[in-house]
């Protein structure tokens, strides 16, 4: 069971991602968290340093999708913004909606990354589909209560993990 909650690659930020290494792995997709992934869960709108991220993910040659479980105003605001489509309410660790996201940007599970930073929603969901996962260090610690309770939950996990050789602390970009 603690294999389902490894991650295959755990970077800082989406920032540390190498590019290069996803596309080369054959990654064509990314479907990722929002809330404390890409901005804190507080941050209505994408900044100038995450929307070009997106322009440099996009011209690597890979679409981006956001599937998250806050609410779809939440959710379709930023993504807008943002300038791709997304999942509301999507109930991670479930598969359906990456399963969706898959299929509306025309990919297969071997083309795709699933990226966030909690264990239990979407690392999780990712490696119960069979994706490559990503986990990233969370960007703010202000978090809603049974958050910052499943953050101690998941801390054991990761020390667990680290115990085991299956993963490696956070890697910054070189």
């Amino acid at each position: 069971m603690l294999e389902k909650l490894a991650p295959d690659y755990y970077v800082k930020s989406v920032y540390d991602l190498d590019l290069d290494e996803l596309y080369t792995r054959g990654i064509r997709a990314i479907i990722t968290d929002l809330d404390n992934t890409l901005v804190s869960w507080d941050d209505p709108l994408p900044n100038e340093g995450l929307l070009d991220w997106l322009k440099k993910v996009q011209n690597r040659g890979i679409s981006v999708y956001i599937v998250s479980n806050n609410s779809q105003e939440r959710v379709q605001k930023f993504a807008q913004a943002f300038g791709v489509p997304a999942i509301s309410k999507a109930v991670k660790p479930r598969r359906r909606a990456f399963r969706i996201a898959c299929e509306a940007m025309g990919v297969t599970l071997a083309e795709t990354a699933v990226i966030g930073d909690q264990i239990f929603t979407d690392v999780l969901g990712g490696n119960r589909l069979g994706v490559y996962t990503i986990l990233v260090v969370p960007v703010s610690d202000k978090e809603f209560i049974g958050t910052k309770i499943m953050r101690k939950l998941e801390n054991l996990v990761l020390r667990r993990l680290k115990a085991k050789g299956l993963t490696e602390c956070p890697r910054e970009q070189k």
